[in-house]
């Protein structure tokens, strides 16, 4: 027993060393993507061993706990969503539980442009070793992913099924699911994959330069439409087999949510692009290629900061 003691001491030391390790592989794997190293030629800054030591494990860190709440966010939203919001681990008591419901919706939204907006400066604070401003588009994603995994993880599911496909209907709307997922990957790929992950922030802390932002989106998706994210995740909320009051709350507010947030959004393109940004928002449609009007016109109200 007095041997195992120590041994059992030595064991999460051991896991901590060989994550790194691993980690440390995939770092270099990721860096080989031509548009991943594209986004880090910057020449790093000049560091001494210990401080590289130390920022490397921070970020591998850091990372690491942003891409693992991300993924489990991501598996819970879709397979709950595939089950019109039955599979939550809520139990609080009816009716309190949509109140609960309705509190997991808001936290998103709020807290998301929150986050983008007057309190982007918290993303600095959030990160440890003093590194939150290189931190910040990864602690981002890190919160990002907590709100979704509460949101989809924590729901109470009401019990009451309304509809269900069945047969070809249903391959018919799995198709359509899994089409909506694939164009918010799609566009978040053509937005700059390496923000929308949280990637830019722990690969520039790992190698000591500072995150350096990709250009407006212009291209890809982003050449019919001016926000296909937003449209991508409110028909991943639309696309599904089991309808059910759950849904159809979850579908609303997010949908709203996606019609309307991205105006504020544009507040900041325009602070961040100026002239640029005003001409592509004159002749690209919101939503729907070729379609003006509610939804496409112009964001209101005075240029704002840009986003983390």
């Amino acid at each position: 027993s007095s041997r195992a003691e120590p041994q059992r001491r030595r064991m999460p030391l051991a896991a901590l060393r060989t994550y790194l390790r691993v980690m440390t592989d995939v770092t270099s794997l990721i860096m080989r993507v031509p548009a991943v190293a594209r986004t880090f030629e910057a020449v790093p800054t000049f560091r001494d061993a210990d401080t590289a030591r130390r920022d490397r494990v921070v970020a591998l860190l850091w990372g690491g706990l942003c891409h693992a709440l991300f993924g489990m966010a991501v598996l819970a939203m879709v397979a709950n969503m595939w089950f019109g919001m039955q599979l939550g681990l809520g139990s609080v008591p009816q009716p309190w539980g949509w109140v609960a419901n309705v509190m997991l919706l808001i936290q998103f939204p709020l807290g998301h442009s929150l986050l983008l907006g007057p309190a982007r400066r918290m993303l600095a604070r959030m990160a440890p070793a003093g590194r939150g401003g290189t931190l910040a588009t990864t602690t981002f994603a890190l919160v990002a992913s907590i709100q979704l995994l509460a949101l989809f993880a924590l729901w109470t599911p009401s019990g009451i099924v309304w509809w269900e496909a069945e047969g070809a209907v249903r391959w018919v709307i799995g198709a359509a699911y899994a089409g909506a997922f694939l164009m918010l990957v799609k566009a978040s790929w053509d937005a700059g994959a390496e923000v929308q992950s949280g990637l830019l922030g722990w690969l520039s802390l790992w190698r000591g330069v500072k995150p350096v932002f990709p250009p407006m989106p212009v291209t890809g998706l982003f050449r019919h439409i001016r926000h296909p994210i937003y449209l991508a995740f409110a028909l991943t909320t639309w696309a599904v087999p089991v309808w059910t009051p759950d849904q159809l709350l979850l579908a609303v507010v997010l949908t709203a949510y996606c019609a309307f947030g991205p105006h504020l959004k544009e507040r900041r393109l325009e602070g961040l692009h100026g002239e640029r940004w005003r001409q592509y928002r004159a002749k690209t449609p919101f939503w729907v290629p070729g379609l003006r009007g509610v939804l496409c016109g112009r964001a209101v109200g005075r240029p704002g900061s840009a986003p983390p």
